[in-house]
């Protein structure tokens, strides 16, 4: 599959799938927990916390990239304790990408997991009570296995997005290529230059394909799941 692309722009396109998979991974179990927590969470700063976790959706991407820098940069107060404590920079690196990435596509699985969650019969959770099962219990035996087409779903979508995402990774992580330049930002640096318009086109035609082919995905189990499930 794209083999008509050079070594430099197929890296470009290896590294967008690698930087969105692995925002997607790191970021979907805490997108569980915080569709649990918002959907059916009764506490203080819940309205708080749905604002802060939807955040990125309203927000400019430079803005969120700008944060992230300000609070992870090397002199950032995080950033700071991770390289003086562990040894660890994120910005300027393909996990700082990642970590931008998943950000920005951590609403979009959120959203997906509370709808699921919210179209939870509870009457089965109760039925699963009184049977004896604990909260654990129920929660993976019942309600996770009820959520899973929306896990799924916001996770094809997330990665998707991901691939696109061009604003808080540029800011974060910079564009240098092998290690940063993801596909977004290599077809920008490809504008940039003279004669780059086949380049932009080339890596356009392979952004554009992924997405379709991320939003059939994400359709396609989404619907499988539900048939499996009997809804």
């Amino acid at each position: 599959m794209f083999a008509w692309l050079t070594p430099d722009e197929w890296e470009a396109v290896r590294l967008s799938l690698r930087v969105a998979g692995l925002s997607v991974l790191c970021g979907l179990p805490l997108a569980v927990l915080a569709a649990l927590a918002i959907a059916r969470g009764r506490f203080p700063g819940r309205a708080l916390l749905d604002a802060a976790v939807h955040l990125p959706l309203v927000l400019p991407p430079v803005v969120v990239g700008w944060g992230l820098l300000m609070l992870l940069g090397v002199r950032g107060p995080v950033g700071a304790l991770l390289q003086d404590w562990f040894g660890v920079r994120l910005v300027f690196t393909t996990g700082g990408a990642a970590l931008a990435t998943g950000v920005m596509a951590f609403p979009l699985m959120v959203r997906a997991v509370r709808l699921s969650l919210e179209g939870v019969d509870t009457k089965l959770e109760a039925a699963a009570r009184t049977l004896g099962a604990g909260r654990l219990d129920r929660f993976l035996t019942v309600t996770l296995p009820l959520m899973a087409p929306g896990i799924l779903s916001g996770a094809v979508v997330a990665f998707a997005a991901g691939l696109g995402e061009f604003g808080a990774v540029i800011t974060f992580a910079s564009s240098i290529p092998g290690q940063t330049q993801t596909l977004p930002l290599a077809i920008y640096a490809a504008t940039q230059v003279p004669g780059g318009e086949t380049t932009a086109a080339k890596l356009s035609l392979v952004s554009f394909t992924l997405a379709i082919l991320g939003l059939l995905l994400s359709d396609l189990v989404g619907r499988r799941m539900l048939r499996l499930l009997g809804r």
